[in-house]
């Protein structure tokens, strides 16, 4: 297991082409599928819905983003359902996606050059309760619920690894919501090295499960709104917290002169990365997701004016929202920028947030269009950006900047550049 990135990182330039990505694999609340997902992206639908996995009823919080119409047996050979939990399961089918639409034989590539870096946050509750009802019900040994976590982070790239003869660098980091982009960024760090050549990278998450949703409202953070259309507004005045989803996106990160080599269809260049930490709380500092976009946008040797578009965190809290908005005004001007949030449809995916959203900009530069922010209305006045709300916006897009916060100050910022 990774930890968490060097505070305020962002490496210069080192002259190598910038990778590129060549294959995506999605499971999100909108879609299963790649294109299933971005089409119901681009239509504005919805995949909050109340709480079908288990009984919500008595909890505060009744919403989710659920993958819909998900059968492992149609995804997963039945030698592998008993050793894997849901979100292992569909990790395992992003991953194969994402293969497949790199088109990209494994098995001819060299040993040791191609492997698996994911990001985890909150999917061992879900693996944690299933020991839990095991103890419940006959008692005696399992695996103790501390002991599931880091089992069940390693089980899900390894698992991954080991279904897709992945046998070269491996690993997971755990930087919550902000964790897809310090996978992808990690996995580029990995591609720097000689020998290897690709990597399957990004985040898969879930813990929709009733021990998840009570640590959910521990958190403090989950919006108790009924209506699906009211329950998570970013950037709005009316903002009261986040739905819970589950899902995220793989993606095939890939050197780029072995891309080219192979002929590889290209979505864009992960171009630059940066990450920061927040002070503590009361210290009296302030926020760093700011700071990330400027050091990501400096590792790219790009300005802020190169920048088309913003996939913002969002976190449907009036003063997080602020200092996402106070951090975009600070850098590209007041309603500088077109921002986006299309996690409106699908709520905040922890560890498969930020590789969604990362997922979402590559299509849009492949595209050119800006994805709705369904539901969130107008911005509050003191939150000044240009966010794209209901219908999805046409636009001459280059460059994306991807930006991601997680629970204990993690910021993470990635530019994406079009193929």
């Amino acid at each position: 297991m990774t930890t968490a990135p060097a505070p305020d990182t962002a490496r210069p330039a080192t002259g190598s082409t910038a990778p590129v990505v060549t294959g995506i694999g999605v499971a999100a609340p909108n879609g299963l599928g790649t294109e299933a997902w971005w089409g119901a992206v681009l239509r504005g639908e919805s995949g909050i819905r109340p709480v079908s996995r288990f009984d919500a009823g008595q909890y505060p919080a009744r919403l989710a983003g659920e993958v819909p119409g998900f059968d492992a047996a149609d995804h997963i050979p039945s030698r592998l359902l008993p050793q894997t939990d849901h979100m292992t399961r569909l990790a395992l089918t992003a991953a194969d996606e994402a293969l497949a639409d790199a088109a990209v034989d494994v098995s001819a590539l060299p040993d040791f050059s191609a492997g698996v870096i994911t990001a985890a946050s909150a999917g061992g509750y879900a693996f944690g309760q299933k020991e839990l009802q095991e103890l419940w019900s006959k008692g005696g040994q399992y695996v103790s619920a501390y002991q599931s976590f880091a089992w069940f982070y390693a089980v899900n790239t390894g698992q991954i690894s080991i279904r897709n003869g992945l046998r070269g660098p491996s690993g997971v980091l755990v930087t919550e919501q902000a964790g897809g982009l310090d996978a992808v960024a990690h996995a580029r760090r990995q591609l720097r090295k000689s020998g290897v050549r690709l990597l399957v990278t990004g985040g898969v998450d879930s813990s929709l499960c009733p021990w998840g949703w009570a640590a959910h409202l521990a958190g403090g953070e989950l919006s108790t709104a009924e209506d699906p259309g009211r329950a998570y507004l970013p950037f709005s005045a009316d903002a009261d917290g986040h739905v819970a989803g589950e899902g995220g996106a793989l993606l095939v990160l890939e050197d780029a002169d072995h891309a080219r080599e192979r002929g590889a269809a290209v979505y864009g260049a992960v171009a630059g990365y940066a990450s920061t930490f927040d002070p503590p709380p009361g210290s009296g500092g302030t926020p760093r997701l700011g700071a990330a976009a400027r050091l990501a946008l400096r590792d790219a040797g790009l300005e802020a004016a190169d920048v088309d578009v913003v996939f913002a965190d969002a976190a449907g809290r009036r003063a997080a929202d602020r200092e996402e908005a106070e951090a975009l005004a600070a850098l590209f001007g007041a309603y500088g920028v077109p921002v986006a949030a299309p996690k409106t449809m699908t709520g905040r995916l922890a560890a498969g947030g930020a590789s969604l959203d990362l997922a979402a900009a590559l299509l849009s530069l492949r595209d050119g269009v800006v994805p709705p922010t369904v539901n969130a209305g107008p911005p509050a006045a003191d939150c000044p950006v240009d966010l794209v709300t209901e219908v999805r916006r046409p636009a001459r897009l280059r460059t994306a900047l991807v930006l991601a916060r997680g629970r204990g100050g993690f910021n993470s910022a990635v530019v994406v550049r079009a193929a």
